[in-house]
Formats: structure tokens, sequence, C-alpha cells
């Protein structure tokens, strides 16, 4: 039997992580091709901080429950077709909706949960992962035996890097701002560790590959990192734009990219399986298989009750974290 009330997340004014409150509502009925997931555990990213603002490329409707990804139980189905049945553990991937104890999903949001995950982890996979497999695979090409340089190594994005760099088989350089975060990052499998809170880190890139280069570079944070990247990129080297957490564009001198012959490239891995179905679906079956294969986990940071949403997106905003913060939804496990 069903509940017939679901507790949620609100967020109905852009006034950052305060204006975001718990609810308790009823359960609306499924619609044909619907399908009901009790979560059991939800993932903290950043651009679910940068829509409570109103900052982010999406800017959902308001009022709209935060949260892009999570894992749970199947509760209910009304989708005959959907390749899923009461009871499969699955992820959820959305733009919002991960923030609650039930979320509503059509058949295409939903793929099967990685057997090797726990809920926790599992929720904290398919954004970061995906973010790593779509931006190393499709964008950046990256091959066997290169040199990866992986900037914010020890946040969710970075760590998801830096093991599918060392998966396909990279030499992995991981750079950070703390010992605490580069820790993250060597569990995950880094050749190399720079804190570029003390040391040039792009010189370090230089004497590390022998004056070389790294050939590919993925860039999460931006600012700062991302102009003194093209100091430290190969020949013929691929700048990986993914996000700026660090609060700051950064600016691109074009004679500077063109001096070393490199491509930066924009990563959006969500809109390119949007854009793309095909495509898509491709990698979403791809990144499983080789999930499962090589045993990749995210790293969890912390955990936090669902009524503490607020604390854990401040926590996110002041940039003290490590590795994935993810929301312990209910019993969790």
């Amino acid at each position: 039997m069903t509940d017939t009330y679901t507790t949620r997340t609100i967020c109905r004014s852009l006034e950052g992580p305060g204006a975001v409150t718990l609810e308790q509502v009823p359960l609306a009925p499924l619609a044909p091709g619907q399908v009901r997931v009790r979560l059991k555990a939800a993932a903290l990213n950043f651009p679910d901080l940068l829509m409570t603002y109103g900052k982010y490329q999406f800017r959902p409707e308001l009022p709209f429950i935060p949260g892009m990804e999570a894992a749970g139980l199947v509760e209910e189905t009304n989708a005959p077709d959907a390749p899923f049945q009461v009871g499969d553990a699955v992820l959820y991937k959305s733009k919002t909706g991960a923030f609650a104890e039930h979320a509503t999903a059509s058949p295409a949001q939903l793929t099967p949960m990685p057997a090797h995950l726990s809920f926790e982890e599992a929720a904290a996979f398919s954004v970061t992962f995906l973010t790593a497999y779509v931006s190393l695979l499709e964008r950046g090409s990256l091959q066997k035996g290169e040199t990866l340089l992986v900037l914010g190594a020890g946040g969710g994005v970075g760590q998801a890097t830096v093991a599918v760099g060392k998966a396909l088989g990279a030499r992995v350089i991981a750079g950070a701002s703390s010992a605490e975060k580069l820790a993250i990052a060597a569990a995950s499998g880094a050749d190399e560790l720079i804190n570029y809170a003390e040391e040039d880190f792009a010189a370090r890139v230089m004497a590390l590959t022998k004056g070389q280069g790294a050939d590919v570079i993925s860039d999460p944070v931006g600012g700062e990192l991302f102009e003194r990247s093209l100091d430290c990129i190969a020949w013929g080297g691929r700048l990986l734009v993914v996000g700026f957490a660090g609060g700051e564009f950064g600016i691109l001198r074009p004679d500077r990219a063109q001096a070393k012959g490199c491509a930066v490239i924009g990563v959006r891995a969500g809109e390119f399986g949007r854009r793309d179905p095909v495509a898509g679906r491709r990698v979403a079956i791809g990144l499983q298989q080789f999930a499962e294969e090589e045993k990749l986990r995210p790293v969890i940071g912390k955990s936090w009750p669902l009524s503490d949403i607020t604390n854990a997106l401040r926590a996110m905003e002041g940039r003290g974290v490590t590795g994935k913060q993810v929301v312990v939804i209910g019993d969790g496990e």
C-alpha cells in the first residue's frame, strides 16, 4: 500500500537556500505513462544552489522542488511499457524534483541502479559521473596513455573525472585547494597531486610532463584557474569548460589558444543527451556498463537529513565541502 501524503522541499522565491522549506502534500494520482519512485537518497549539485538564486542556465518556474539526482525504489507505475517493475532500484535524474520523499517520473528519467552501489552512492552517481564520462569520452576524446589534468579534484565532478580518467588508462594529475580535497583525489586513483593554494599548478604540470603539458584539462572551477590552464596545456590539447564553481568565468584570450593549437570545449552533459536522445541513451548505457565493470563509485563527503536541506545548500555555498553531499530521505537504506 502506498502513502497518501509525501514530504518535499519547495523553493518559492529566488532568495537562496533560506527560501527552501519543507511541506507535506497529498500524493497525486499517476497520469498515464508515469512512474512513482520512493526516494531513498538524493545528492546536491552546484546548480541546485544556483537555481535557488535564479542564476543557473535553466530557471524553473516558481515554486519548484530542488534536486537533480536521486536513487530509490519504484513504488507505483502507470506505464505498462516501461522497463521497470514495482520494487526495482532505480536512479532518478531531472532538472528538479529530487529533494522529496517521492518523485513522479517518466521512464526516460529513470535508469537501473548499479548493483555495487548503496542508495547514497547511487544518488551521488548520475550527474557527476555522467559529466565526467561525456566530457572525457564524447567531448575530450581522452586516449589511453594521455595526461589528464583535473582541477577541483576534491569536489563531486572532479572526483568522478579522476576516477573515470584512471579507468580509461590516462595519467591523472589532480589539482585542489587543500590536502583534504587532494586525499579524495588520491583515493580515486590520481597519479600526481597539486595543491594550487600553495604552489603554481601550471609550472608544476609542465615539470611533471617534462615541458609537454597536459593533453586534456578538465576545469569545473573557472576564473584564474581557467586562465592559467592555457599555460600548461599540450600542443593540440583539449581544455574542457565544465563549470564555474569558483564564481568567476575567467577570460579567454584567443591568441593564447592559437599559440597552443588547442581546443576550448564547452561541456553540458545533460544537454548533450537532450539535444541528441540517441546519443544520450548510448551514453547512459555505456556509463552504467563502465561503472559496473570498473566498480566506479563516488566519494561521499557528508550525509544530511532532508529536514536540514537549507544548511546543506549553505555548506555548498561556503565551498568548504569535500566529496559529494548527500541527502538521506526517510529510512535511507
